[in-house]
């Protein structure tokens, strides 16, 4: 099944469980609760604090780029957010952006007219859509940038993982699988700041050995969209002029697909040392088969419960002392909470069966005399 389609089946899944239908497209989860007290306190602009519904459950807009919802985990973050935030009283009202940037701007829109307390923002752009964020938080709407950082404008918080060190997991790894030899390096999107971090992270470890002559950066890429389809065109252009690798860094594990299925194409994967990022069960059940080297695990468990409780401390005007002070471009330090990355290996795969973020039996489908 299409990618695209296996995403938007699941959607319906998650929402169908957990939500009923808004009005113009949105989907609502609703469900009223006592708080659990959480801290937070983020600066916001809204003159009187609260929600705006008179004692009402306070109504939180999320917004999720589609090309981002492909990718197997935001189906996680969605379902655990929407889950903690209805446990805490709040409603949950969920735009998926079928269009890109245009359309994922217009949706926003449609929720600053719904009377949201607050929104969450995965962006498609995290550049382009500056301007209507601007305008969100100029109405007296806090907003919270999860996973990706809003650049250019000041919002009231930030909340992800650490991307530099997703790519110094993604530098040891290659470093130690493959201390000498040619590497490739295929980064992530030219629109999401992340994909700037962890190529910075990864050449904090890989610089010293390539300026000490010990591997040879043959190429480093970046795509427009992370995109899978992207990255099977620009690596196959690659390998067809150059096929002689010894290690592939890959900005998710969508990309290290790619990667892997144009090596299964030339009898050469689990030959090579390719790791990603995102822990998707594909590419937990490659490292335990031994064709992917690592990919780096992101405990959504921890981050999405904890952006429930923020978004609700930031309507409360609750405390909620962030983790460290970010800069994104806008002359405002932005108030950033953020989650340790895991580097997964074949001898520590558990670690994502203990978080029940996959099964055993998914994880080790294909292997016999499995652990």
């Amino acid at each position: 099944m299409h990618k695209a389609i296996r995403a938007v089946i699941m959607l319906c899944v998650v929402l169908a469980a957990a939500c009923g239908r808004g009005d113009g497209g949105g989907t609502r989860a609703r469900q009223s609760g006592a708080t659990d007290g959480a801290a937070g306190g983020a600066p916001m602009n809204r003159a009187a604090g609260g929600a705006r519904h008179n004692g009402a459950a306070p109504v939180i807009g999320f917004s999720i780029a589609t090309a981002t919802f492909i990718v197997e985990r935001w189906n996680k973050d969605l379902n655990v957010f929407t889950g903690a935030a209805r446990e805490l009283g709040a409603e949950v009202i969920v735009q998926l952006s079928a269009g890109g940037i245009r359309e994922q701007i217009a949706q926003i829109n449609y929720m600053v007219n719904q009377n949201i307390d607050l929104l969450v923002v995965i962006a498609h752009d995290t550049e382009a859509i500056t301007g209507a964020i601007k305008q969100v938080r100029d109405a007296g709407i806090p907003v919270i940038a999860y996973d990706r950082m809003i650049q250019g404008t000041p919002v009231d918080a930030y909340i992800s993982f650490d991307s530099r060190e997703v790519g110094r997991a993604f530098g040891r790894a290659l470093r130690d699988a493959a201390p000498r030899g040619r590497y490739l390096l295929v980064n992530g999107s030219l629109h999401d700041f992340n994909s700037f971090e962890i190529s910075g992270g990864i050449h904090e470890i890989l610089d010293p050995l390539i300026e000490a002559g010990d591997i040879e950066l043959g190429r480093e890429i970046w795509l427009e969209e992370w995109s899978s389809d992207e990255a099977l065109e620009k690596i196959g252009r690659i390998f067809e002029e150059d096929p002689d690798w010894d290690a592939i860094a890959c900005g998710n594990d969508a990309i290290a697909n790619a990667a892997i299925q144009l090596l299964s194409e030339r009898r050469r994967a689990g030959e090579v040392a390719v790791v990603g990022q995102d822990a998707e069960l594909i590419s937990c059940q490659r490292i335990v088969e031994g064709v992917q080297l690592m990919t780096v695990y992101k405990p959504i468990g921890k981050l999405a419960p904890r952006a429930a409780r923020l978004a609700l401390a930031i309507i409360r005007r609750e405390d909620f002392p962030p983790d460290l002070m970010l800069e994104n471009g806008s002359g405002v330090l932005i108030p950033s909470y953020i989650e340790k990355p895991v580097a997964v290996f074949a001898d520590n795969i558990d670690v994502v069966i203990r978080d029940g973020f996959h099964s055993r039996e998914d994880v080790y489908r294909n292997v016999m005399n499995a652990p």
